[in-house]
């Protein structure tokens, strides 16, 4: 069985009923306010949630918009500072509801990191953490080798990847790295968090984080080898977790998973040092044993699903990036000059230099040595921090050409589209932390206020956050546990210019502008569903903003 078996459709052709777009969480009374408004108006008016008027302001023409189709006007009420819940009229049109507050960001960001909590696997989620959202122990069987079917493995734990019960060591690792920078570069954003999850003497992202470095650890063979992924044959149906009873098997291992793994655990050591030293240095030996593989096994090792499994892939073209951001991570750690070499060395092949992954990982190469302790070059970090300024500017660009401030060229309206959104806001976050300045942050903040509303289609893409939201993911448990209101803090994939799932193909019309494709069904896979590494790029961008205001 497929996910192409679920084509069941829910609240079809679901319209906004808001004509005026705008961050459905709110805005600090400090930012940078603006609202969408994709049709002719000269005036508009902010109302607080009495109907009384607080501000009035003159729209201004943008012109029309490619990527969404709209001819663009926009409401600037950036002078509105007092603390308030409003929204905004023009036209006989009206926006939902946004808040005007210090913590604007605070509900949204402990949501989209709570999400993690939720998709927790081998353990039951216990209704005092859960609340609605409890399920009982699922996935605890033990896995047998593809390969070699006589030889059973306790690999339990870790994160459900996606809207699927599939665990992924690429992934994984992805996600666990952009949280891990995350608490690295804002600190003071996760201060004091308490997400309502098990306790633990850490801090709510490193417990959480935890979960999944303990089950990259059992991805590990015992030679450095990393088996690419655990799955069973075939996606489950639309079950509860408990309830998907089927084998798991560990696949074969790739070049990419180890260097990976060796990544996110040098860089998983480094950070857990001040709190573990033991679970510290279970790390670094697993990202010493894993480079050591890669060192003895220099060629490419592709993935491809074997014929039998039609789980998700996750195969990459190569596995450039992946091994610069090892010896990248592995320098940092330990200061070898072996794996300095070897990182220069790696930088005379091509690959995307800025990237954050999933599938390049050039960027969080380049930000590791940049922030990297030991002695570095000087020309290299050079070299790193113009490559940053450079896609911070070129991104920059995009955004003053879109009508809606987002960072995104027609060809980033992919399957995964606020993916790309999302990291194009952690290039401005990471450019302003390397320059010590506020110079993107404007632009970083847009990028999160198309994701919560201030799009073409009106939805906040993040479930529970906003009074027109995206509540009907292509995420099992939320389909199954019959709860109408969705798991709080899950991102959507967002609008893809080529649907390619049998119900998002029905629903989204040929022509369709790239900003527009979209449907909040469950049944649209390619449009709809969750993962892990969509939500950590939200979490990393979240907590750079988050950071401002707890600091004020």
């Amino acid at each position: 069985m497929t996910v192409k078996i679920l084509i069941k459709v829910i609240n079809v052709n679901k319209i906004c009923p808001f004509g005026i777009f705008v961050n459905q969480a709110g805005y600090r009374p400090d930012s940078v306010k603006t609202a969408v408004l994709p049709f002719a108006a000269e005036n508009f008016e902010v109302v607080d949630d009495q109907g009384i008027c607080q501000f009035v302001g003159n729209t201004s023409f943008r012109g029309s918009d490619k990527c969404s189709g709209d001819t663009v006007y926009i409401a600037d009420f950036t002078n509105l500072s007092r603390e308030g819940v409003y929204r905004i009229a023009a036209g006989g049109e009206r926006s939902a509801s946004f808040r005007i507050a210090g913590d604007v960001y605070k509900k949204v960001f402990d949501d989209t990191l709570k999400a993690f909590y939720y998709l927790r696997c081998g353990c039951g989620l216990e209704e005092r953490y859960a609340g609605p959202y409890k399920h009982g122990r699922c996935h605890t069987a033990p896995a047998i080798l593809w390969d070699d079917q006589s030889t059973s493995l306790d690999v339990s734990g870790g994160w459900h990847d996606a809207g699927d019960y599939g665990r992924y060591v690429t992934a994984g690792a992805c996600a666990a790295a952009h949280l891990l920078y995350a608490y690295k570069l804002f600190p003071a954003a996760f201060e004091g968090q308490r997400l309502g999850i098990p306790e633990s003497p850490l801090p709510d992202v490193l417990a959480e984080c935890r979960v999944e470095l303990e089950w990259l650890l059992k991805m590990q063979r015992r030679d450095g080898a990393v088996w690419h992924k655990l799955t069973t044959r075939h996606h489950a149906p639309f079950v509860m977790p408990e309830q998907d009873k089927e084998q798991l098997y560990l696949l074969p291992p790739s070049s990419m998973a180890a260097a990976d793994l060796a990544a996110v655990c040098a860089l998983a050591s480094g950070v857990y040092q001040p709190f573990d030293r033991d679970f510290a240095a279970r790390l670094r030996a697993a990202a010493v044993k894993s480079a050591r593989w890669l060192e003895d096994n220099p060629d490419f090792l592709s993935f491809k699903n074997p014929e039998g499994c039609t789980t998700g892939s996750y195969g990459e073209r190569d596995d450039l990036s992946n091994r610069f951001w090892a010896w990248s991570e592995l320098y940092s750690l330990t200061g070898d000059k072996s794996y300095h070499d070897k990182m220069k060395a790696a930088l005379e092949k091509n690959f995307p230099r800025t990237a954050l992954g999933y599938t390049e990982f050039g960027g969080l190469g380049e930000l590791c040595y940049l922030l990297c302790e030991r002695d570095t070059d000087n020309a290299l970090c050079e070299r790193f921090r113009s490559d940053f300024a450079a896609e911070a500017e070129r991104l920059k660009n995009i955004a003053d050409n879109c009508g809606y401030g987002c960072a995104m060229a027609e060809e980033d309206y992919h399957w995964g589209s606020n993916m790309a959104l999302l990291t194009h806001g952690m290039i401005f976050a990471i450019n302003d932390f390397l320059e010590g300045g506020k110079r993107y942050k404007a632009y970083a903040e847009a990028q999160l206020h198309y994701l919560l509303g201030l799009n073409a289609t009106g939805y906040s893409y993040v479930t529970g956050s906003g009074e027109f939201r995206c509540s009907y993911p292509h995420l099992r448990p939320a389909f199954a546990d019959g709860i109408e209101e969705c798991i709080p803090g899950m991102v959507s994939g967002g609008p893809n210019r080529n649907p390619c799932d049998e119900a998002a193909v029905r629903l989204i019309p040929k022509g369709t502008p790239p900003m527009k494709c979209y449907a909040d069904e469950v049944g649209c896979y390619s449009l709809n569903e969750i993962t892990i590494y969509w939500n950590s790029p939200a979490v990393f961008l979240l907590a750079y903003l988050h950071s401002g205001e707890v600091q004020k």
